[in-house]
């Protein structure tokens, strides 16, 4: 009887065991399955917010090698082969990147006057914060950011891409990004063409200018980037 005793104990340990072990790992598959599906809806949820936040990107061919394309956009001289009549640019990380589309206003209203670079690999990526015009001075008082990006096609041509963002909504911020979004394919079509043609030719512009603010009542052309 002794032994029956023992016998029926140890089925019942056995059987116990391995009613509790299943349940065990039962638990563990669940709590593993319902961790995987919080990850999952946390990427889900970064990867719409990051949908969600607009752009303005544009880009062009060049038919310059890439090292020349990097001097238009990091050089004085470059600037206004293509970008603006006047500028201050000092190539380096926190160095000033001033486009004066107006070189006769007061400073602070010659265009990006306080624009800075915030990243420089050369030759194949500069950054630089951005304002909007005089003419919309609420956004103009923040910032965005632009990424420049360039990249050879072959020895002799290169890929421009612009990518524009930091963007708010609504009211003066809907304006700046219709603004620019219609602004920037002109700017890198003047890049193009700085190297096809010859640097831009700003002479008309600056008589614009002269008669803008000669008859203070007058607009002043805004037909670029500021």
């Amino acid at each position: 009887m002794f032994g029956t005793i023992m016998t029926s104990a140890r089925h019942f340990g056995d059987s116990h065991g391995r009613d509790k072990r299943p349940r065990r790992k039962v638990g563990r598959r669940q709590s593993l399955c319902r961790a995987v599906a919080v990850m999952a809806t946390t990427l889900i949820a970064t990867a719409a917010a990051g949908a969600d936040e607009r752009s303005i990107d544009k880009q062009v061919v060049v038919a310059a090698p890439i090292e020349k394309v990097w001097q238009a956009w990091t050089t004085r001289a470059g600037i206004q082969t293509f970008f603006a009549p006047d500028a201050e640019i000092d190539a380096r990380v926190g160095g000033a990147f001033h486009i004066h589309m107006d070189p006769l206003a007061e400073p602070g209203m010659k265009g990006a006057d306080e624009m800075r670079f915030m990243a420089l690999q050369p030759p194949t990526m500069l950054s630089f914060d951005w304002n909007a015009p005089p003419s919309l001075p609420e956004v103009r008082a923040q910032r965005t950011f632009v990424v420049v990006r360039l990249a050879p096609v072959d020895a002799g041509s290169t890929r421009v891409t612009l990518h524009h963002t930091g963007w708010g909504e609504g009211g003066e911020w809907d304006k700046t990004y219709a603004y620019f979004d219609r602004v920037w394919p002109g700017v890198l079509a003047k890049l193009k063409a700085s190297f096809e043609s010859g640097p831009a030719d700003w002479s008309e512009w600056m008589a614009q200018l002269r008669k803008a603010h000669a008859a203070p009542a007058a607009s002043t052309p805004g037909s670029a980037p500021r």
